[in-house]
Formats: structure tokens, sequence, C-alpha cells
């Protein structure tokens, strides 16, 4: 069974609408869902087009057949924080679970899952729910390596996240890695707009709860908020899927932690964000590196 599953929602037609008293506000809630893993952790991300006045609010929970869990957060959204909250949701820990900032991780595998999201304000329009789902205890299934993105790199341009120490740029690896990538994005669309400095990012994925601006899906929501972009959180059990992506002329944002990368000295900590670009010849990862 694979290790990981990413199931991707566009269609939200079947979800049940539910108009509340509050002025402006629908609640969407999924149909059962049946993921294809004994699944423990969950990382949803979303892509939403907000007015200034409207916020988004994503939710899940657990159906097994002797119980269902409550719903936890996953992460309140706006377009405008000093309106509606942008923040990760703490303290939600019971006898089923945790969230860990972005993650819902349950203490039985297994179960179906059911969402719930909440929109408040005028004309929002929601495009995405990405779920992402780890079973931990699974081994990864050995996949052959794609070899056709040996030799193969996509043209990203370099930024760094010490230009702006001063700033708070020491923590800025993930704003740092988006900013790199939209701009690639924008050269190739001819689309400006997407070129967008590290400082404005890091401020629009802020997270006062992590604290700082390593909340993955805050990331691609910035990304997938513009329109016409498609951006999500997704876990990979193989280099072969990353090669996938590069073949596909698509860079990619990793996550990794710094034994990983090659660093034996930091320990675990939280891990680096860097943005992978191709592969040598010999199918060595090529990596732009913020901390550079």
């Amino acid at each position: 069974m694979k290790r990981s599953h990413l199931q991707l929602l566009t269609d939200f037609s079947g979800f049940q609408r539910q108009v509340t008293q509050v002025p402006n506000e629908v609640i969407l809630t999924s149909p059962e869902i049946s993921p294809p893993n004994d699944w423990r952790n969950l990382v949803a991300s979303w892509n939403v087009e907000l007015p200034s006045d409207a916020s988004l609010k994503i939710e899940a929970r657990g159906i097994y057949p002797d119980h269902v869990t409550k719903f936890y957060a996953l992460g309140l959204w706006s377009a405008d924080p000093t309106r509606h909250p942008r923040e990760s949701v703490v303290k939600q820990k019971d006898a089923d679970g945790d969230v860990h900032t972005d993650t819902l991780v349950l203490n039985r595998p297994g179960p179906k899952l059911q969402l719930r999201i909440t929109l408040v304000g005028t004309s929002p329009k929601l495009k995405l729910i990405a779920l992402s789902f780890l079973d931990p205890k699974a081994a990864p299934l050995p996949l052959e390596p794609n070899k056709a993105a040996w030799g193969k790199s996509v043209s990203v341009p370099e930024r760094s996240q010490v230009t702006y120490e001063a700033e708070g740029g020491k923590g800025w690896c993930s704003p740092t890695s988006l900013s790199m990538v939209l701009a690639s994005w924008a050269d190739r669309l001819k689309r400006p707009e997407l070129d967008i400095a590290v400082p404005v990012v890091a401020r629009s994925v802020f997270d006062r709860n992590w604290p700082g601006t390593g909340n993955w899906p805050f990331n691609t929501a910035f990304a997938g908020a513009f329109p016409g972009m498609r951006a999500y959180v997704s876990r990979f059990d193989s280099i072969t899927e990353l090669e996938d992506w590069i073949v596909a002329g698509i860079p990619v944002i990793l996550s990794a932690p710094y034994q990983l990368l090659g660093d034996q000295e930091s320990g675990s900590g939280n891990g680096h964000v860097v943005v992978c670009t191709g592969f040598t010849e010999t199918g060595d990862v090529i990596v732009h590196d913020p901390w550079a």
C-alpha cells in the first residue's frame, strides 16, 4: 500500500451548502472521502480567490466505523488579516488526535474523511482543495528513476533570504523559495504581477501561531490565489516523483531535513526549504538554496 496519497478536489457541487445567519457566510460540507491508504496524517491546502472582505476556514474530521472525531481546524485564511484572522489554530489536542500547525495527526489509522469549509464575504471563489494523506508507518514503495530528468534544469531566478536578515529574513526560507518560483512563472507566462519581492511574500504568508512564514498551506494559498495559478502541498515517496515534475518543466519547492541536504551539524529542527530546479547528468538534485 502506498505510503502517501494526494487527492485534488475542484468540483464542489456535491458538497452540502448551508447559508447561515451570519451575513455573507456559507458552509460547505463534503461527502465522506475514502483515501486508499491507512493514513494518520493529513495536510490540506487550498486555492481560493478572496476579495478584501472575505475569509476561509477549513476543518476536517475522521469517520471510523465506531466513532466520529470532532472537526479539527486546519487553517484560517483571509485576504486581509486586519479584517479576518490568517493563522493556524492551536490547542486542539484530544483523545483522537491533534493539529501540528498545518498537519492533522490522528492516533488511529485509516478513517474516512469529511471536510467542512466556511467561506465569509462577497463572492469568494474556491478553486481547489488538495488533500495530502500520509501513513507514517508504511515503507515507501521503490520506484525506478525517471532518467529523462537527468541533465535537465528549469530556469529560476536566484534570491537570498540573507539579503533581508535585518527584516527577519533568517526565517524566510519558505517565502524566499516561493518568491523565486513565482518570478520564474512571471517570466515564462509574461505576467509581471507574479514577480513579488521576498518581504511582500513573507508578510502575506505569516502565521502568528506558527510563529513565522513556514506554514506550507499558507505559502501555496498565496500562490494559488492568483487567477490561473495552482499551488498545493504534497508528500513524495521517492525522488522519482520529483523527477517527473522536472521533466514537465515545473520547479518544485522542497521542505527537507538538514541531514537530507547534507548538513549534519544543524540537527533536526524544522528543516529547510529549497527550490529543486533540475538534476545533474548523473541524477543528483540541483537546488536554489535561499540561504546562499
